[in-house]
This record gives C-alpha cells, sequence and structure tokens, in this order.
C-alpha cells in the first residue's frame, strides 16, 4: 500500500492539546489525513488516542491548537451499541440522522451491509447477533453515510482471533476508498499493519513517529518508539545500543555471538527463547526441537534499531540519545 502523493488533505490538526478536566492528555499534536489513504494510530494503553479521536471529530474541545476539516466527519465509538431493532434498520437510523433521503436508505444501507460481508445479517434482530456481527453492523453504520473523513475507534476490540481476522479481512476492502481518509485506533500491532498506509504512534499524549509501517519497523526514530513496536532485546556495545526483535535474532552454530538460554517459552510453531548474553539479553523464535534453559547457543544478528549513548561528564550514568 502507497500513501497516496498529492491528494487532497481532509483534515489537518496543528499543535493540538487536548485536557479532560485539568489534565491534559494530548499534548502538541500536529497530523493530516488525506483522500485516498487509511492511517492507523497506535499506542500504549492510555496514550490518549480515543481523546484525540474525540478531538478530531469535534466531540472533545481543543485547549491549544487548530483542527481543520473538509466535508464531512464520522466518528464509530468503540461499543457497537445498537437499537433493538433489526440489523438493516440500525444502519437506515444511521442514515436518517445524518439526513439521507427516507427512500435512499434502504439501498444504502444494504450496500453497506453487504461491503462488511453482513448482508445475511439485514433481518436479524440486533440482541440476536454475536459480538463479531455487531461490529459488522457497526461499521456498517458509518460506511453507509459516507463520509469524507471516517474516525474508527477500536473497531476489532474484544473479538477472539478467528473472528477478528475474518472482520480484518473484509474491513480492508471496505475501508479503502479513493476519496475517503480513514484514521483508525487500534490496540494490536499487527491490526495496524493489515490495514495502514502510514501510522501515528502516540506515547504519553505526544506523537512520537509517522510514516509507513515498514519504515517505522526498520528504523524507529526514538527508543520509546522501538521499545513499543517489539524490540524487546537489547545488546549494549560501547558507545551504542542495539535494540532487536525476535526476527533480527537467528540460532547459528557459527554465529559470532554466544549466549546461555535463560528461558523456554512455548508458543504455537516452536519456541521462544530468552538469550543471556554478557552485555544484553536477545530474544528468538526457534523450532523444536529447541535448546533448554542453561544450554549455551550461537546466533548471528541480522538487523536491528542502532541509538548511539551518551556518557555523561557529571554522573555515573549512561543516556541513549534521542531523535527529535
Amino acid at each position: 500500500m502507497n500513501e497516496p502523493t498529492g491528494a487532497e488533505v481532509l483534515l489537518r490538526c496543528e499543535r493540538v492539546s487536548v485536557r479532560r478536566g485539568r489534565r491534559e492528555v494530548v499534548s502538541d499534536v500536529s497530523a493530516e489525513l488525506r483522500a485516498g489513504e487509511i492511517v492507523a494510530l497506535l499506542g500504549p494503553n492510555g496514550a490518549g488516542k480515543s481523546t484525540l479521536l474525540d478531538a478530531l471529530a469535534g466531540a472533545l474541545p481543543v485547549a491549544q491548537g487548530q483542527v481543520d476539516r473538509r466535508g464531512r466527519v464520522a466518528i464509530a465509538l468503540q461499543s457497537p451499541d445498537l437499537a433493538r431493532r433489526s440489523a438493516l434498520a440500525n444502519v437506515m437510523l444511521a442514515l436518517a440522522w445524518w439526513g439521507v433521503p427516507h427512500r435512499e436508505r434502504s439501498r444504502r444501507a444494504r450496500d453497506a451491509l453487504r461491503a462488511i460481508g453482513a448482508e445475511h445479517l439485514a433481518g436479524r434482530p440486533a440482541a440476536a447477533l454475536s459480538g463479531g456481527e455487531r461490529r459488522r453492523v457497526h461499521l456498517a453504520r458509518a460506511i453507509a453515510v459516507r463520509p469524507d473523513v471516517l474516525l474508527l475507534d477500536e473497531p476489532f476490540a474484544g473479538l477472539d482471533a478467528e473472528v477478528r481476522a475474518n472482520l480484518l479481512e473484509d474491513a480492508l476492502s471496505a475501508l479503502r476508498s479513493t476519496t475517503r481518509a480513514t484514521l483508525v485506533v487500534v490496540h494490536d500491532r499487527a491490526e495496524a499493519w493489515a490495514l495502514a498506509d502510514r501510522l501515528l504512534i502516540l506515547i504519553n499524549g505526544r506523537l512520537m513517529a509517522a510514516g509507513p509501517p515498514r519504515e517505522l519497523l526498520e528504523q524507529p526514530p526514538t527508543v520509546d518508539v522501538a521499545r513499543f513496536l517489539g524490540f524487546d532485546g537489547q545488546l549494549d556495545d560501547g558507545d551504542e545500543m542495539v535494540l532487536t526483535r525476535p526476527a533480527h535474532v537467528t540460532l547459528d552454530p557459527a554465529g559470532p555471538l554466544e549466549a546461555r538460554v535463560t528461558r523456554v517459552i512455548p508458543i504455537e510453531d516452536g519456541v521462544r527463547l530468552e538469550l543471556g548474553l554478557d552485555h544484553g539479553r536477545l530474544h528468538c523464535l526457534a523450532p523444536l526441537p529447541a535448546p533448554r534453559p542453561g544450554e549455551i547457543v550461537r546466533m548471528r544478528l541480522d538487523g536491528g534499531a542502532r541509538f548511539p549513548i551518551i556518557h555523561s561528564n557529571h554522573h555515573d550514568q549512561l543516556n541513549v540519545a534521542r531523535s527529535p
């Protein structure tokens, strides 16, 4: 997926800060959404993702900064609350609220249900829908109103792995539009990788990184972003710290690094190994049969993120340099 070069900016926020009560939850965020792209907003729990989404939609006032919107903006909140009516009637209610003429509502509602793989649910009452089915109808309501900017707050939350995977596959085609910009808050990085042209990473209320998923994964700009993206291994090598993901570490009898297996965690297709070295700790994935705790293994590194370490002259401690 490629970012739409030169596409119209449909939503822009500049130096936006948002408060909830006396607490500043979002601080100094600048970003834009362009027609034709799907952007995923990620961050740890409590990072301010939902607060930022509400502010972009106009549901929360900004304490500082500015939000510029072009066209209609629709937001689908995390909870898929439905009226005690059929799935079709729920989608038509959303169209009525948006002022769509009565004669168009049934057709547009069915089109939206079909797009998200839920046309067979049209006549079913909301009370009879499963969690995944309710999510589909919830998404259909948002798609049916045909907004210029669509904001979705964790649309796949609370679903088991199989149901989530199926919904994610259908949502990708349903959300893709050359004229609409879509911002999706997701909890799972795999969801972002499957959906998004660009990522926005929010940590402690601040936008710490923005860019294509592959670019950020290969070159995370800061240690905090790298940690959030799954760089859970670390080697300190003099003036440089190397952070790694399990994919960067490969067991190799001829490898240049030696480590002791400190932990073995069974996973679906093998094991996850924790490896202790003189100057750090790494993780890797290995097939069965696997080394046991206490065994000495050799390995090689293929990739990783490198950050310089600044040696302080005033304190007996090391500080990791971070990109601005």
